[in-house]
């Protein structure tokens, strides 16, 4: 495919550019509003044409970008028939076969994390918005509103008759995780493992999702069409949109200690068990990791549990970048029986600001 296509922005939010060479028109996938300014600069750098922008959903995690766009360059705003924004200008339903910047695509209604939810199909890859993510990120949570796990089980089911060969590319990925086929997907995913839908949807009702009122907040800016990117405080650590390990719901009490605490008891040689959390691209990224961890992304927690069955006496301090998933692991433990957890607070991110060692 004559096609030129990339990812865009730091962090968890995936924004997608797809261009054609020849003509230098362009389309942008799944834009965030932060990230304004720098989607206008490539396409005056580049000298390209932004005919559309299209969001796969209503998103609940960061404002849209797609209406600003539409205000600077005149281009299509597309979402699914049932998207709630009023500022769309093209609405799209199942089975569609549209062109963007030469690129003929076939649009999969995919319901379940939200209504309007939807898959691109190109020739060569699919971009699966919130429907599917990758490897044990599962796929987006189901809890918010209009989510509905029942229809996204009756979605996954549909993608999974997909040629195996397409890459899958989603909105989100918060751990470094480099895009794969549908086939590794199938073998690698935990929104895939054989269950039925009446499984499928307890499997996901037993998840502790975390609060999420200020999600809520940014569906209304993204129904309304913000263009304020402060219009709702949103959180920048954790993977907000995923799925999350099991927990019983509200979690167990755990205790945060800070780098002075985990200091002195490293002095003092009482030998905790260091567990990191955080993906392998992590522990040699910006913070490094502490020397003699034990490394369990926290995902493979729950499956992985036997492994520290031998540390069952001993103090566990979990680890991750700033405290979010090492508290969701800790609670975890807490509940699995271990009697002495606790998790390092504010994370690698505050061990280095307050200038601790790590090693890469």
């Amino acid at each position: 495919m004559d096609l030129d296509f990339r990812p865009l922005n730091p962090g968890g939010c995936r924004t997608y550019l797809i261009g054609a060479p020849r003509s230098g028109e362009a389309a942008l996938i799944d834009p965030a509003l932060v990230h304004l300014s720098d989607y206008l600069t490539l396409l005056d750098r580049e000298r390209l044409k932004l005919t559309h922008v299209l969001d796969t959903h209503t998103h609940a995690d960061h404002i849209s970008g797609a209406a600003a766009l539409r205000d600077h360059t005149g281009c299509e705003y597309v979402m699914h028939a049932k998207a709630p924004a009023k500022c769309v200008t093209t609405r799209i339903a199942e089975g569609a076969e549209i062109e963007l910047a030469g690129a003929r695509m076939k649009v999969l209604h995919t319901p379940g994390h939200t209504q309007d939810g939807i898959c691109l199909v190109f020739q060569d890859r699919v971009l699966t918005g919130d429907t599917l993510f990758l490897d044990e990120g599962g796929a987006g949570r189901d809890d918010l509103p209009g989510g509905d796990p029942g229809e996204h089980y009756d979605s996954l089911q549909r993608i999974l008759g997909l040629p195996e060969a397409l890459t899958i590319h989603p909105a989100h990925e918060y751990r470094g995780r480099a895009p794969s086929e549908l086939g590794r997907q199938k073998r690698t995913n935990p929104h895939f493992r054989p269950r039925s839908k009446t499984e499928f949807v307890r499997y996901l009702q037993s998840l502790c999702l975390g609060p999420a009122e200020w999600m809520k907040e940014v569906l209304k800016a993204n129904t309304t069409c913000s263009r304020d990117p402060n219009a709702v405080m949103i959180p920048t650590e954790g993977a907000a949109c995923e799925v999350q390990m099991p927990t019983a719901r509200g979690g167990a009490s755990v205790e945060g200690i800070g780098p002075d605490d985990l200091t002195g008891r490293l002095e003092r040689g009482e030998n905790p068990v260091l567990l990191d959390v955080r993906e392998i691209p992590e522990l040699v990224g910006e913070f490094g990791h502490l020397p003699g961890i034990t490394h369990i992304p926290l995902g493979d927690v729950p499956e992985r549990l036997p492994e520290l069955e031998e540390s069952r006496d001993r103090e566990i301090v979990v680890i991750c970048k700033a405290g979010p998933r090492s508290i969701a692991a800790a609670q975890f433990l807490a509940q699995a029986g271990f009697p002495r957890v606790v998790f390092l607070a504010g994370g690698m991110m505050r061990w280095t600001r307050e200038g601790r060692p790590s090693v890469r």
